[in-house]
This record gives structure tokens, C-alpha cells and sequence, in this order.
């Protein structure tokens, strides 16, 4: 009965068998269970497989007018039967096209039901593994025939690669059950089994490879296929049943609505719907459209007429298979998910039977399978970690093996990638490509960004998931001996501890990222990342172990290593600042095209992992970050400091990031200094605390005053910005200062004496923005004044509370530009002059003996007077 209600709706349907296969892993059925749910299953050879006579089809088939072909056929004139793709998606426009939907899990129902009966073993159906796909000819993909089909063939050929994709998906994670078994299975069947899953695999980035090409060119939406996509988290798709990646702006529909549309929105195919684009336009305008070229340019437009069909054909054609199908993962959730045990393929290599030792024919196969677990390691925890543990030995293989093309530039064997590509029944296609280094880089960094995800884990610290801590750790040891690098740590490391261990993982990653630097710096920042994931992890472990209630002295970890190894990741970021760009030897790496997000993260772990990061913040901000020319085109020639990625082009990248470390140090300092207000708290941490919180009031005026030499809107915006912040949480210490005012009234006096300076240069910055109508700072100002008026204000209350005598005085205010050139006050006017003369008292300090005197700021109260109503 649910079987046939479900006829009706794939996607029920599509939820029941996936549920009975998860039923069926999990108990054991009673036998006339098993024998209903197998006659079901059984349905499949019927519907979905045709007849094959030594290893070919009976007859050529033409569907619509697209000749078909067998692709990837394993098992060459033994293949008894095909998978008749290309005659079901054709029939299915013009039937029911629920039948192909359900393939993929009706298949791994089956699978579930031939183990389960079958003590395990799928030889069964092993056929199926190496049965060839019965799909579109690939001639049709060459760029002149591709524009000569008409919109239904497109849509034959798009759903026909893509239930072959699934189909293999599929494959993959029934037969890598097989792989993973020794007790019935010899190994040498195991290796035949491994080597054709590697095959299907290449196959599987072909095709995937093939319909990102057609999702550049065609808006098209794909059907869906996994029931747990309709609540797949918004990354991987839009709420919109209609997808359009060139509309995902869009806001998404209500659900009410977004169901009235499908169902009175004409769809005689039943399976996706397609919306007219302005590339649609385009092509209607006889007006060819280049999506996405190789170098990341923006797209083109270039009249059909301008250039010969065989140059068009020739720049839209090359499909690059080491670079991320970027439309096609924007649907990727309406696909079949590789299950876990799929992973399992990163630990077989297929060079014991290839023609040389090449790892470039392989690479390309476990960065597709790195991609898919860094996508799953960011919704999963340590469940996933468990069914992959058996891997991490694979890892560092990987790690070799792509370093070792990035440092010596294999030598690849001109045909050996279309060798093992033929081998595998994918068809000779010759705007296919693999770039080399790029893939090895590709390779390197998906490592390191899974290792950082699994050590970022929070159960990877439980007692019982120590011995997979311990295993990934062991995976990524140096093979020299680590023990002098340690004998400066006291006690000395025992070999085999969890510090001995997070010690030589450390030290790994610091010998290869020299050599990294000098082929690419963002490969060399993705190495810095993990060193400091490394290190926070000892820490994080080392809270577990030694703080609060969850102490767990079993742990072999001691906190004496966290010092040692922040020094030394402190001096590496320190290399890495200091690296001249122009060394590296891969052209297309520039600092441009990221932004300076490179430097910014790199900077960050410098500041984090220094001594002091006050003192540090201090130099920089005073001496380093005011030696750098104003302007881009300025002679850089009088720099003297040592940090050669501090140019006149990286300079907001670094001005941005010491005002957010200097904020960000203070937000900790307040914390600390909650627990101090009473007055009866130690006076040397209080004076301690007072010396570092001055530090980092100098810091903000260092980073002001650069306004004065720097003239760019976005430098005056950050000031006025993170000046504001930075008062704003300046004030929650003022409870701290109150209570400790008494015995140390100078220093206090000292510090907002300092802070005036910033403050009234902030004031001068906001109010020329005003007169010359910039917006960039304009919006930041009102946030900025009532901050600048509760400080004015808890400076009052601390003064008159906790002095005596003739401690301020009210003076004039005398308005300066940016130079320090006094100035009318009229320059600033907005035209509204009735409080002109109001409110020009500000508060002086009784101890300040200067020239103008130092008036402590009533900043924003007396700017705005001068300035009108905003």
C-alpha cells in the first residue's frame, strides 16, 4: 500500500526505500519481510537494465535525434547487460519521469537485500559494478554541435549524465562495503574490487567535470533525488524549488507560495523547471556568452559574428578536472551523498599496475574524495571521524606525494593520465585537461583543511576518542628525531606522549613551509592555519586535562609544550610577514586577488603569539606601520622595517588588523579586570594591569595619528570606526579605574590624557568628513559621538568624585585640521550656525602643564554644536 500511494510522488517514494535500506542495515528481518521488500527490489533488472551481445549493443540506438553510445564499459565483451540511461530519459519527457529518480535508491535497496542475504557479499550483483552506461555520444558536447541541439536534447543529455552520476555515486557506496572486508573476500579479489571502484571514480569526475560545462552555459535546475535535500542547509541550496544559480541572490519565497507556483506553472517533463535569463537574451540576440574563463577573469560578451564557430567552440570547451565544479555545487544537494565507507578508496593507489610511478594520474581521484569529506566534516562530528580513522595513514602518503610535485616538478608521462583515463571506459575527449600543479596544490591544501577540522572537534577530547587524537597525530610525524628540538622544555618529553606527538606534528609542518613559500605564499598561509590549529589544540586539551571539574590526569599531556610551541609559531609568522612575494615561482599567486584575507590571518597569528602582543601593537603602530608612503605610486625606497609585505597596497590590510587585535586585546584585558574592581584587590597585578591597558590606549593613538599622513577615505573611516569601538569598551573598565583611582590617580590621570588624543583627532577627522560629504566615515559618526559623550561624562563623574580641590577647569576649544593648523570654526559648518558659539567649554586637566593645555575631549557634545543638527 505505501508503495503505491507513493507512485504518485517521487520524492516519498525515493524516503521509503532509503528507509527500509537503513532498516535493514541496522536488524534482522523476518524471511517473508525480506522476500517482499527482494520482489521490489527485484523490479530493478526490468526497468532499468537492457541486453548486451559481447559487450554491445544489438543495435544503434538514436533517441530524439542523439546517437547513443556505451560509455565505460569494465568489463569490455563480458558485460552481459548496460545500464540504458539515454532510451529511459528520452521515453521520460514524455511519460512518467519518476522512474530514473528512484534508481539510485531502489539500487541501494538492493544492494542492502543481496547482503543481507548473502552473508555480506555483493557477488550477486558484482555485474553491475562493471556494466557500462548506455548515454549520449560525446559528440554532442563539441561547442558547434552542442549549440546545434535544440532545448529538449540539451535537457536529454544534461539528465542523462547527471542519473549517471548518481548512478555511480551509488556504486561507490555499495561496492566500498566489499573493500573494507576481509573475512570472506581473498585479497586479491579485494584489489580487483579496489581497482574498478578507482575506475568508477575516474568516471564519476568526467562527468561531473561535463555537466559543470553545461551548467555554465544552461540555466537548469536538477531533480531531486535524496529525500534529505528538501532540508539541506541553505549553503548548498536555495529555498526556491526552482533553482537558478545566476538568481540565488534572490530573496526565497514563502513556502505557501513557492508551492502555489510549481503546481500552476506548466512542467510537462514533471522534473525541473527553467527560467528565462538575461543570458538567455543574449543567446536569443544571436550573442555568445562566455561564462568562466580559466584565469578567472570576469565573463565576456562577443558578438556571434565577431569570431568563426571553431574559436567560440575552442575558448567555451576546456574542462579543467582539478578545479571545483562551481555551478554544479551549487545543486549538489539534490544529489546521492557518498556514504563513509567510500573514503576508504583514499588508502588504494593504482601505481602497483600502472606504466610508471605517477602521482598526477591519481592525484585527481583522491581530491575529488578530499573535497567530499571536508564538505562532510563541517556538519558531522566524531561518528565520521571513527569510520575514517583507518585513513590517516593515507594522508601523510597524499601530503608526500603532492609536496613532492610541488618541490621537484614531476616529470608526468605525457599519456599516463590518458591511459588510466581510457582504461577505464571514459571516451577520448580533448578539451579535458588536468592541471598539474595546481592540482598538487589543490591536493596539499584539502589535507590541511581536513586535519584542521577534525582537530577543531570538541568529543576528539574526550577520554574515549583519545587513542583517534593520538592516530591522527602519529599521522603527521617528521622522520628525523624531534628530541633536541625539545630538550629546551623542562621536563623533557617522553617519546610517544600526546605532547611528544603534537611536538613532531608541529615541527613537520614548520620544515615544509619554507619550501612552500617559495612555490606559493597561500599554500605557505594554509600551512601557518594548521600550525595554529595545532596549537590550539594543545591548549584546548590542556584546559580539559588540568582546569575545571573535567581534570583527566590519564592524559599524557603537559601544559609546559603550549610556550614552546607559540614562540615558535609566533617566529614563523614572523617569516612568512617578512617574505619578499616576488620570490615566489608560481606567477598566478598574488596577494591581489585575496584581498589581503592571506595577510590579515598571518598578521593575526603573529600579534596572538608573541610575548607581548601589547608591546607588539605598540612598535608597529609607532615605528613599523608610519614608514609606509602615502600613496601607491610613492618611492618605497626609505622603508626601513623589516616586513616586506607591508607595502603602500597591503597597507589597510595591516591597519585593519591592528586596530581589530589592539580591541580585541582589550575586550580580554576588561574581562580580566571585572574580577578586580574591589579595592582591596593586589596592587601589583592592579598597577600590571593599568601599565598594559596604557599600552594599549598609545596603540590607538599611534594608529589615529597616521590620519594626519595618510589622506584615504578608508583610513579615516577605520579610525573613526574602531576609535569608537575602542572607547565603547574602554568605558567598561571605568568601575576598575574608579575603585583603584586613589592609589594610582597619576597613571589614570596619564591614560586618559593620552586617550584625549585620539579622541580629539577623531573629533577633526569627522568633522572634515562632514564638510566634505564623505559618506564612508558620515554613517560611522553617530555611533562614534555617543560614545565620545559617555566617556566625556564618566571622566567628569571620576574626576569630581575622587579629588579635591581645583583638579579641571572648563577652557576654549580650538579647531584644528588634521596638520594642526588652527583653523575658523566656520570651515566645518553645514550652513546651520545658531549653536556656533554654545557649548565650546571643554574639560581641562589641572595637572597639565603644555603649551594649549590638555583638554580632556567633550568631543562629540562640542563637535556637534558647531555642526547643526545632523
Amino acid at each position: 500500500m505505501a508503495i503505491n500511494s507513493c507512485k504518485t510522488d517521487v520524492l516519498p517514494l525515493i524516503l521509503l526505500y532509503d528507509e527500509l535500506s537503513a532498516l535493514l542495515e541496522r536488524e534482522s528481518l523476518q524471511s517473508t519481510i525480506l522476500d517482499w521488500i527482494g520482489i521490489h527490489a527485484g523490479e530493478f533488472e526490468s526497468l532499468f537494465l537492457a541486453d548486451l551481445e559481447e559487450g554491445q549493443l544489438t543495435s544503434k540506438h538514436i533517441s530524439d535525434g542523439i546517437e547513443g553510445e556505451l560509455w565505460m564499459n569494465l568489463d569490455g565483451d563480458l558485460s552481459p547487460v548496460c545500464l540504458n540511461i539515454l532510451p529511459i530519459v528520452a521515453s521520460s519527457l514524455e511519460q512518467n519521469p519518476s522512474s530514473l529518480q528512484v534508481l539510485p535508491s531502489q539500487f541501494t535497496l538492493l544492494s542492502v537485500v543481496e547482503r543481507s542475504t548473502n552473508q555480506g557479499s555483493l557477488g550477486g550483483i558484482d555485474a553491475l559494478l562493471g556494466c557500462p552506461l548506455h548515454l549520449p555520444s560525446p559528440k554532442c558536447l563539441d561547442g558547434v554541435n552542442w549549440r546545434k541541439l535544440s532545448e529538449k536534447q540539451r535537457k536529454i543529455v544534461f539528465l542523462s549524465f547527471y542519473y549517471a552520476i548518481n548512478w555511480i555515486r551509488e556504486l561507490l557506496n555499495a561496492f566500498s562495503t566489499q573493500v573494507g572486508m576481509v573475512d570472506f573476500i581473498t585479497q586479491k579479489t579485494k584489489n580487483e574490487m579496489a581497482a574498478k571502484l578507482l575506475k568508477r571514480l575516474r568516471n564519476l569526475i568526467l562527468l561531473e567535470g561535463l555537466l559543470d560545462r553545461i551548467l555554465q552555459s544552461d540555466s537548469l535546475t536538477l531533480p531531486e533525488l535524496s529525500y534529505s535535500s528538501r532540508n539541506f542547509h541553505s549553503r548548498g541550496r536555495s529555498k526556491s524549488f526552482n533553482l537558478n544559480p545566476r538568481k540565488r541572490g534572490r530573496k526565497p519565497k514563502s513556502q505557501n507560495n513557492k508551492e502555489k507556483e510549481v503546481s500552476d506553472t506548466p512542467n510537462p517533463e514533471g522534473m525541473y523547471l527553467k527560467q528565462p535569463t538575461i543570458m538567455d537574451a543574449f543567446k536569443k540576440a544571436g550573442v555568445s556568452v562566455s561564462q568562466e574563463l580559466p584565469n578567472g577573469s570576469s565573463p565576456r560578451v562577443a558578438s556571434s559574428n565577431a569570431c568563426s564557430p571553431e574559436l567560440e567552440a575552442e575558448e567555451i570547451e576546456i574542462v579543467d578536472l582539478s578545479m571545483v565544479p562551481v555551478q554544479l555545487e551549487l545543486q549538489r544537494c539534490n544529489f546521492r551523498p557518498l556514504l563513509g565507507g567510500s573514503f576508504s578508496l583514499l588508502a588504494f593507489s593504482e601505481t602497483c599496475s600502472s606504466c610508471c610511478s605517477d602521482p598526477l594520474a591519481e592525484l585527481p581521484l583522491y581530491l575529488y574524495l578530499l573535497r567530499d569529506l571536508n564538505i562532510k566534516l563541517e556538519k558531522t562530528q566524531c561518528e565520521l571521524l571513527i569510520s575514517i580513522r583507518p585513513l590517516f595513514g593515507s594522508f601523510r602518503r597524499l601530503v608526500n606525494n603532492a609536496f613532492a610535485m610541488l618541490r621537484d616538478g614531476y616529470e608526468s608521462c605525457p599519456d599516463h593520465w590518458q591511459s588510466t583515463s581510457t582504461s577505464s571506459g571514459n571516451p577520448e575527449i580533448p578539451y579535458v585537461v588536468v592541471s598539474k600543479l595546481p592540482i598538487a596544490s589543490f591536493l596539499f591544501k584539502e589535507v590541511l583543511h581536513c586535519y584542521r577540522k577534525m582537530l577543531s572537534f570538541p568529543d576528539i577530547y574526550l577520554q574515549t576518542n583519545l587513542p583517534i587524537l593520538r592516530e591522527m597525530l602519529e599521522s603527521l610525524q617528521p622522520t628525523e628525531d624531534v628530541g633536541l628540538i625539545f630538550s629546551e622544555i623542562q621536563p623533557s618529553r617522553i617519546l610517544g606522549n600526546l605532547d611528544y606527538l603534537y611536538g613532531g606534528t608541529y615541527i613537520f609542518l614548520e620544515t615544509i613551509i619554507d619550501e612552500a613559500c617559495s612555490h606559493s605564499y597561500l599554500l605557505a598561509s594554509e600551512i601557518i592555519e594548521t600550525m595554529q590549529s595545532v596549537v590550539s589544540s594543545v591548549s584546548t586539551l590542556a584546559e580539559k586535562q588540568f582546569g575545571g571539574n573535567e581534570k583527566n590526569m590519564n592524559a599524557d599531556c603537559s601544559q609546559n609544550i603550549l610556550p614552546f610551541l607559540r614562540k615558535r609559531l609566533g617566529e614563523s609568522a614572523h617569516k612568512l610577514l617578512s617574505y619578499d612575494l616576488s620570490n615566489c615561482k608560481n606567477g598566478e599567486d598574488t596577494l591581489q586577488n585575496k584581498h589581503g584575507d592571506v595577510i590579515q590571518k598571518i598578521l593575526r597569528i603573529y600579534l596572538q603569539n608573541c610575548e607581548s602582543t601589547s608591546d607588539l601593537l605598540d612598535h608597529l603602530a609607532a615605528s613599523v606601520l608610519p614608514q609606509v608612503p602615502s600613496g601607491k605610486t610613492m618611492d618605497t625606497q626609505e622603508m626601513h622595517h623589516e616586513f616586506q609585505t607591508l607595502s603602500p597596497s597591503m597597507f589597510l590590510t595591516w591597519y585593519r588588523s591592528l586596530h581589530e587585535e589592539n580591541h580585541g586585546t582589550l575586550v580580554k584585558m576588561v574581562k580580566e579586570m571585572i574580577p578586580k574592581t574591589r579595592a582591596n584587590s593586589n596592587g601589583e597585578a592592579v598597577k600590571g594591569l593599568l601599565e598594559e591597558l596604557h599600552k594599549l590606549v598609545n596603540v590607538l593613538v599611534s594608529l589615529v595619528n597616521i590620519c594626519r599622513v595618510h589622506d584615504k577615505v578608508a583610513v579615516h573611516a577605520m579610525a573613526v570606526k574602531y576609535g569608537g569601538r575602542f572607547v565603547d569598551t574602554f568605558l567598561k573598565a571605568f568601575g576598575f579605574l574608579k575603585s583603584h583611582f586613589e592609589n594610582n590617580s597619576n597613571k589614570i590621570i596619564e591614560m586618559v590624557k593620552g586617550l584625549q588624543k585620539a579622541t580629539r583627532l577623531i573629533q577633526t577627522i569627522c568633522s572634515e568628513a562632514k564638510g566634505s560629504k564623505r559618506t564612508m566615515i558620515t554613517t560611522k559618526i553617530p555611533a562614534t559621538k555617543k560614545t565620545l559623550e559617555r566617556l566625556l561624562f564618566e571622566v567628569k563623574a571620576l574626576l569630581h568624585n575622587n579629588t579635591t580641590g581645583r583638579t579641571f577647569e572648563l577652557g576654549m576649544l580650538k579647531h584644528k585640521d588634521l596638520s594642526g593648523q588652527v583653523v575658523s570654526s566656520q570651515v566645518y559648518s553645514n550652513g546651520d550656525d545658531d549653536n556656533d558659539d554654545d557649548n565650546d567649554d571643554h574639560l581641562e586637566l589641572d595637572a597639565i602643564n603644555e603649551e594649549d593645555g590638555m583638554e580632556v575631549d567633550q568631543d562629540a557634545n562640542d563637535y556637534n554644536s558647531n555642526q547643526g543638527d545632523d
